[in-house]
C-alpha cells in the first residue's frame, strides 16, 4: 500500500516538473522574442490542454500586472500629437458603438434568455474593454463566481480568435495602418489582444489601437455608474467600488516624457522592446487559462450572445471606418 502511494506522488511530482519545465521553456522563448504574441497565445492553449498549468493561482495576478505594465511600456513609444488625433477620430464612434452594444445586448440576453448578470457582463466585456470591465462590474452587481467566470471565458474565447482574425481580414481588406488601428481599438475586447493584432500589423496601427482602446477604457466608470442605477438593489450595491484603470494615467505620462522629454529617447526604445516582450508572455498567460473545462463551463447561449454582439461591433465599426471616415 506505502509502496503505491509512493509512486503515485513520485508520479505527480514529476507531472508537475514537466509542467514547470515546458511553462519554463515557453517564457523564455518570450523573453528572447523568439515566438510573436499570436504563437504564444496558441502555445498557452496548447499547454494548459495537453500538460496543464502549474501555476493557476500565480496566473491571474500576473496577466492583470503584465498587461499593465506593458501598456505603459509602449507609452514610451508614442507620440501625444499624433495620439490626441487618433482619439479625436474614434471619439463618437467609440460612444455609439459602446451604446448600442450594450442595448443590442440586453435584447439579445433577453431573447436568449441568458441570465440577467451573465449577459450584462458580456455585453459590457464587449463594449468597453473585455477582462477588464468584468472585472469592474461585477462586484456592483454582486455577481457570483459562476456567472462571472462564464462571462470571462466568453470574451477571452473571442479574444483568441480575434488576435488570428483580425491581421487576416485586414489584409484582405487592404486596410490601412490607421483604419485597422480604429477597427482593432473598436472591435476587440481585451487590451491584450488589440495591442497585439495591432503590433503584427504594423508601428502606426498600434498606436492608434493603443490609444483609442485606453480612451475606450476609461468608459468603465461612467458605465460603472449607470449599472449601479440600473441594478438599483440597495443591498446589492452597498459597498460596491468602481475599480478605476489608474494605469492609463502612467501610460499618457509615458507618452508625454517620450514626445516633449528629448533626453527619453535615450531609453525609450529599450522600454518598448520590454514591454513587447511582457505582452507576449500576456498572452501566453492568458492562453493558459483557456482550457477544455473553461470552453465547456461557457454554456452555449451566453456564447452565442458574445459571438452575435461581436459580429455587430466589428461589423459597425468596419462599415463606419470604411464608408464614413
Amino acid at each position: 500500500m506505502k509502496t503505491k502511494q509512493h509512486s503515485s506522488v513520485h508520479l505527480l511530482e514529476v507531472n508537475l516538473y514537466i509542467q514547470q519545465s515546458f511553462f519554463a521553456l515557453i517564457v523564455v522563448l518570450c523573453l528572447f522574442s523568439i515566438i510573436s504574441p499570436p504563437i504564444a497565445l496558441l502555445l498557452g492553449v496548447i499547454m494548459v490542454n495537453v500538460f496543464g498549468n502549474p501555476f493557476v493561482e500565480f496566473n491571474n495576478k500576473a496577466i492583470t500586472y503584465l498587461l499593465q505594465f506593458s501598456v505603459v511600456g509602449l507609452g514610451f513609444g508614442m507620440n501625444a500629437a499624433s495620439a490626441i488625433s487618433a482619439g479625436k477620430e474614434g471619439f463618437l464612434l467609440t460612444i455609439f458603438s459602446i451604446f448600442s452594444t450594450l442595448i443590442l445586448g440586453t435584447f439579445l440576453g433577453k431573447w436568449l434568455k441568458t441570465d440577467k448578470k451573465t449577459s450584462h457582463l458580456i455585453s459590457c466585456g464587449t463594449a468597453i474593454c473585455g477582462g477588464s470591465a468584468i472585472a469592474a462590474i461585477s462586484p456592483i452587481i454582486k455577481s457570483n463566481e459562476n456567472q462571472t467566470s462564464i462571462a470571462l471565458g466568453v470574451i477571452f474565447i473571442l479574444n483568441s480568435i480575434a488576435l488570428f482574425v483580425f491581421p487576416f481580414i485586414g489584409h484582405q481588406l487592404d486596410l490601412s495602418q490607421k483604419d485597422f488601428g480604429l477597427w482593432c481599438a473598436i472591435a476587440i475586447h481585451d487590451t491584450s489582444s488589440v495591442v497585439g493584432a495591432a503590433n503584427k500589423y504594423g508601428a502606426e496601427a498600434l498606436q492608434i489601437a493603443t490609444t483609442v482602446k485606453l480612451a475606450r477604457a476609461l468608459w468603465i466608470i461612467p458605465i460603472s455608474l449607470l449599472t449601479a442605477f440600473f441594478f438599483k438593489n440597495k443591498s446589492q450595491n452597498k459597498g460596491a467600488k468602481i475599480k478605476i484603470p489608474y494605469f492609463i494615467g502612467l501610460f499618457i505620462l509615458a507618452m508625454l516624457l517620450n514626445t516633449y522629454v528629448p533626453a527619453t529617447a535615450l531609453v525609450a526604445q529599450n522600454i518598448v522592446g520590454i514591454a513587447k516582450i511582457g505582452l507576449t508572455i500576456t498572452l501566453f498567460l492568458i492562453g493558459a487559462t483557456l482550457n477544455i473545462s473553461t470552453v465547456k463551463s461557457v454554456g452555449v447561449k451566453p456564447l452565442l450572445q458574445g459571438v452575435m454582439l461581436w459580429i455587430f461591433i466589428a461589423a459597425l465599426g468596419l462599415a463606419s471606418i470604411l464608408y464614413l471616415n
